[in-house]
């Protein structure tokens, strides 16, 4: 048996498939190290995939399908262009269209998953800038043997707000890459939060970037995300996991 990588259920982003940041991540922590990871495939939930290792680069795949490759990257040269306080970070915590929300069960930022379960992470605009923003307190269930919160799941918390920073309800996006970096780990049930803001629009491609602040403003990781605009169809298909 070869080297494999199994997405618990616990770890959805569409209902049947991984969050994409998480995937990104769980790739990063094969790789070592500042990364580019792209998804290629809903990456499959309870699932054995193969590790494929070639240099510094590494596939998932599952059935002769590639559902994720990355390898290392220098880190994202990002930073937020506004100071985000734990008090700002807290006023801006919840959607601007919650109603509008069209993967509710998300490991990071569904609303419906419970406290302990999921991420919790609801980026709301932050009042007098060009960027979202959300406290993020994380559950002793995310630690790593080590105490402290795992790399994957830092990955995960700088998916979800990189979309929401476009804060265009209408838009349906689903990520496509994910570049990041983590300075430091949080520690679990320590207060942070997580600011994303837009970049760029080309087409259907839009990019953004977000960052893991401590309660002091230090960047504790930092990301830039590619977002894929999809149509209403494909979304839907993913909901009931076509």
């Amino acid at each position: 048996m070869g080297e494999t990588a199994i997405i618990g259920a616990r770890f959805n982003g569409p209902p049947h498939s991984g969050n994409g940041g998480y995937v990104c991540g769980l790739v990063a922590g094969l790789i070592g190290g500042p990364a580019r990871v792209m998804l290629k495939s809903p990456p499959p939930l309870e699932t054995p995939l193969n590790v494929e290792r070639s240099g510094d680069a590494v596939r998932l795949t599952h059935d002769g399908v590639v559902v994720a490759e990355g390898s290392a990257a220098p880190p994202p040269d990002v930073a937020p262009p506004a100071s985000v306080s734990l008090a700002a970070a807290e006023a801006a915590t919840g959607y601007d269209a919650p109603d509008e929300h069209y993967f509710p069960s998300c490991f990071v930022c569904g609303p419906d998953r419970a406290e302990g379960d999921g991420l919790r992470i609801f980026a709301g605009s932050v009042d007098g800038a060009d960027m979202v923003a959300s406290l993020w307190r994380p559950d002793d269930s995310l630690a790593a043997p080590d105490g402290l919160v795992a790399g994957e799941h830092v990955w995960a918390a700088l998916d979800c707000p990189s979309c929401f920073a476009f804060r265009r309800p209408d838009l349906r996006v689903l990520l496509g890459s994910l570049t990041a970096v983590v300075h430091r780990r949080p520690t679990p049930r320590e207060t942070y939060v997580v600011a994303a803001w837009p970049e760029r629009s080309e087409g259907r491609k839009h990019f953004s970037a977000a960052a893991l602040l401590d309660a002091e403003g230090e960047v504790m990781a930092r990301a830039q995300a590619l977002w894929i605009e999809l149509k209403p169809e494909a979304i839907a298909a993913m909901k009931a996991g076509g």
